[in-house]
């Protein structure tokens, strides 16, 4: 389990724009990574709406914001574009972040056990050390949250 303080783990995924994004390509920047379960569903929506709301303070104060699932990035752009999103958002259908930051986990509902995303978010700093962790969120106001723990670094 990640806690702050620890050495964020490196990654390298395919994000949206046809680029590649590394942990390694992004030092000297503050970076949010949050993990969210899957494409244009409603509380992945949500959540994508609200970082991209935000995008021009996390920028001013030098953060840089990437969503990561499992989800191809067919459905990312198709998710991007459905909701006029201009955020990155990363693919990791091999799931290599995913479990180096331990948000793929066993989850149940109506009594029927599956693996999958647990929705955190990581605030990683300037140094690549994690500054803050929040697992199992709640998305209402999570944003906003998260934009002031980055200010406040």
């Amino acid at each position: 389990m990640l806690r702050p303080g620890d050495a964020a783990p490196p990654f390298s995924l395919p994000a949206t724009g046809g680029r590649e994004i590394s942990l390694s390509d992004l030092k000297g920047w503050m970076v949010v990574l949050y993990f969210y379960p899957k494409d244009d569903t409603s509380g992945c929506t949500r959540e994508a709406q609200d970082f991209d709301g935000l995008r021009d303070a996390f920028a001013a104060c030098g953060t840089e914001v990437i969503g990561v699932s499992a989800d191809s990035l067919a459905s990312h752009d198709k998710f991007r574009t459905k909701y006029g999103l201009d955020l990155t958002l990363a693919s990791d259908e091999a799931r290599d972040a995913l479990e180096a930051y331990g948000v793929w986990v066993e989850k149940s509902m109506y009594g029927r056990k599956y693996m999958g995303v647990e929705r955190s978010t990581f605030l990683i700093d300037r140094e690549g050390r994690i500054a803050r962790v929040w697992r199992k969120v709640k998305v209402p106001g999570h944003a906003q949250e998260v934009l002031e723990a980055a200010q406040a670094l």
